[in-house]
């Protein structure tokens, strides 16, 4: 196979594993396996200290004989690197590649090995010997290995990051290369020192003295805590990805695209897209069985406590709906998304021994994200893990035999999306009419306050599931984007906007006023990027955009005194008791719990829409073309905690208030993928029972379901059935 006749294909793959070198026969085998199922794409995963075991010494006869063999099969190559597993004579050779803990630790940890976590925290690579050296391998390996034509994408990162805390108890890196770069960094941020420090309220007299806090485990909301965590999950991180990718084009003369992909997006942070535009595109890993439920669901169990099957079921479909969602949506419109490691099977780790899938949850899973966007479906892995750590788990196939109903299931529906490739391997996904607004700096901000990032986390989450519940299509965007995207969307949403910056806030004035529909939750811009608060406690830009002063800012109580997100009083009087806000105007009748904190206003050329007793708890204001809407608490967090239908109907009428309609009036879920002339229409049922409706096909020729059985129609409708917690499929074309 060569790239053009890939490029006419739905990847389907599976990796074939994660040990550097298990018996070549049986990998072939398995590739044999593989293909006479349907399956185009094998990823192969290189290891740097296996194949450069000693300075130029490089070994890539493995992967030379089985991408040859993938190639008299017709099988295309997914080729990862695996960068952070250094060989050895590294840290020798450049000692001061050796990443350094906050508290000045020295990180003696060398992985040779792919597990825990792929050779992870790894070298540090701001050191320029390291990076050199790592450049080096990659021309080596690309210059040797892109001569297969069969090879068809590279990734440079198996899932991003250090992880340093987990493996090695320390934040990283603040070795003299990163501290330099760092403060490199900042001047190209800052105009000159004086502009610092009239930023950040400081008097430093020299740029060498510009530093981030040294403490351990003592960050704090301050301008260095923030800007220094911000520079290393966007700026050095970004900075390695750069590097890699540019190594891959410049030795690559066939111009395969680079690609790196995260364990999962950051739900809440901006760092996917600065990611995204590192090289082609970003992908992710897709776990669903590992996400779980969030501690302050209403379905999560207390200790010891089953999980409900169907609660569980439905919590898989929608974390991995809006796990899609975003990266698609960081990866903007005509960019691929590859969904580069998918859960094949169980999730085993030491002694745990997971629950296979079934054959119904990799039909939802994989049709949930198609549905959000996904371009490409590579499974971890083919045969079982045979490393003690991930013992015999993860895979398609079990430790013997050659299929499993899940392996037969994920080649069924593989097969099914490749028969319209035009459709499925495509960005075809349309682009929403509402975004959910994400902020890099208002995440930083947040994480420097526990337990403030969960509530973001979880606010996001929640609006992202009250439109999904609603029916309704919902990309994210990033504050940066706001200039060039926000006029694409009718309607944005500023879920737990704490943190807001001037400039921000100015171009979200900009978008109501051009027409646009704002709403946000309390607090908008009570904080700015810098860590300090404005007088007034609300952005000034926001204060005049939403016509409001705050009267007063409270605590409030769960119901029944709940103990998910509350935290004890530090006197008598701090928490107002559990409330519901009632709507008046244009929400009149609805019912909004307030949750976290309670904020009220003054109105000044505002209407109220949610009152709390006699005190206004949520406004509306017409501005230029526009509205926006100011909630005085945090409704997202009702999508999951504490549920009432009657705040479920409150959300879709303010959805309905900006204009925004589900796709399929019914209780199925309608995502399209779309072209000129066919379009694919997945139905999902969140419901635990068959439900059956009626769907329009008029102007369409041809309806068939997603494996090319003819539908009947009864003049310009179908009828279309989806059992519980399940997704199906249409394909409609002229």
């Amino acid at each position: 196979m060569n790239l053009d006749q890939f490029s006419k294909l739905f990847p389907l793959g599976s990796h074939l594993c994660r040990e550097p070198m298990p018996a070549m026969s049986e990998l072939k085998r398995d590739m044999e396996l593989l293909k006479s199922k349907g399956f185009n794409l094998i990823k192969l995963q290189e290891h740097w200290a296996c194949d450069e075991a000693a300075p130029g010494h490089y070994d890539f006869a493995c992967y030379e004989e089985l991408i040859e063999h993938a190639g008299t099969l017709d099988m295309g190559v997914y080729l990862g690197l695996t960068c952070e597993q250094a060989p050895a004579w590294l840290y020798r050779k450049h000692p001061g590649c050796r990443m350094v803990g906050r508290d000045g630790t020295v990180i003696a940890y060398e992985a040779q090995f792919t597990l825990p976590a792929d050779g992870k925290p790894g070298p540090c690579l701001d050191d320029p010997g390291a990076l050199a050296d790592e450049k080096r391998f990659i021309t080596s390996l690309v210059q040797t290995l892109g001569r297969y034509e069969n090879v068809v994408v590279w990734n440079t990162w198996q899932e991003i990051g250090y992880w340093s805390q987990h493996f090695v108890g320390h934040d990283v890196c603040f070795c003299p290369n990163t501290l330099a770069s760092y403060r490199t960094w900042l001047k190209t941020r800052y105009s000159d020192l004086d502009a610092l420090n009239r930023a950040w309220k400081t008097r430093y007299a020299d740029w060498e003295d510009v530093s981030p806090n040294r403490s351990n485990g003592n960050k704090g909301p301050y301008p260095n805590d923030i800007t220094w965590q911000y520079f290393m999950d966007n700026v050095q991180v970004g900075k390695v990805l750069k590097a890699r990718c540019e190594a891959i084009k410049t030795a690559d003369p066939l111009g395969r695209p680079v690609f790196a992909h995260k364990g999962g997006p950051a739900i809440g942070y901006g760092q996917d897209w600065t990611y995204a535009r590192c090289q082609d595109f970003l992908g992710t890993s897709s776990y669903p069985q590992w996400v779980g439920m969030n501690r302050w669901d209403d379905d999560k169990p207390a200790p010891g406590k089953p999980l409900d099957s169907a609660a569980a079921q439905l919590v898989e479909m929608q974390d991995l709906a809006m796990n899609s969602d975003y990266i698609r949506s960081a990866n903007g419109q005509g960019k691929q998304a590859w969904a580069a490691e998918f859960q094949g099977g169980p999730l085993s780790i030491g002694l745990h021994v997971g629950k296979k899938p079934s054959p119904e949850d990799i039909r939802r899973w994989m049709l949930t994200s198609i549905g959000s966007g996904m371009t490409a479906v590579s499974f971890w892995v083919t045969r079982a893990e045979i490393s003690a750590g991930e013992i015999n788990g993860f895979s398609l196939l079990d430790s013997e035999g050659d299929s499993t109903p899940r392996f037969e299931e994920a080649a069924r529906i593989g097969s099914a999306l490749q028969a319209h490739p035009e459709l499925f391997r495509e960005p075809t996904r349309p682009a929403a009419k509402v975004a959910i607004l994400i902020n890099e700096w208002n995440a930083q901000l947040c994480a420097a306050i526990p337990p403030a990032i969960e509530h973001l986390t979880f606010s996001t989450r929640g609006w992202h599931r009250l439109l999904w519940k609603s029916g309704i299509a919902v990309d994210f965007i990033e504050a940066s984007e706001l200039n060039d995207r926000a006029s694409d969307y009718r309607a944005i949403i500023a879920p737990f906007p704490l943190s807001i910056s001037e400039e921000i806030a100015t171009q979200l004035v900009r978008y109501v006023h051009q027409g646009g529909h704002l709403i946000s939750e309390a607090c908008p811009g009570r904080i700015d990027e810098n860590g300090y608060c404005p007088r007034g406690e609300l952005s000034p830009a926001l204060r005049v955009l939403f016509g409001v002063s705050q009267e007063s800012l409270s605590m409030v109580r769960e119901p029944d005194n709940g103990q998910r997100w509350f935290t004890e009083e530090h006197t008598s009087g701090d928490y107002l008791d559990a409330t519901v806000l009632e709507g008046i105007g244009p929400l009149a009748g609805g019912k909004v719990r307030a949750n976290l904190y309670l904020q009220t206003f003054t109105c000044q050329g505002s209407d109220p829409c949610l009152m709390y007793g006699n005190r206004v708890a949520g406004v509306v204001r017409c501005y230029g073309q526009g509205d926006a809407w100011l909630i005085g608490t945090y409704l997202g967090h009702s999508a999951t905690a504490y549920r009432d239908d009657r705040i479920d109907a409150t959300a879709r009428g303010l959805f309905k208030q900006c204009g925004l309609v589900p796709e399929h009036a019914g209780r199925l879920l309608l995502r399209r993928r779309c072209t000129d002339n066919k379009e694919a229409w997945l139905f999902t049922n969140p419901t635990k029972e068959t439900v059956t409706e009626t769907v329009d096909v008029s102007g369409w020729t041809v309806a068939t379901d997603l494996f090319g059985n003819p539908i009947p129609r009864d003049g310009d409708v179908i009828k279309v059935s989806a059992s519980g917690l399940d997704v199906v499929g249409v394909v409609v074309s002229r």
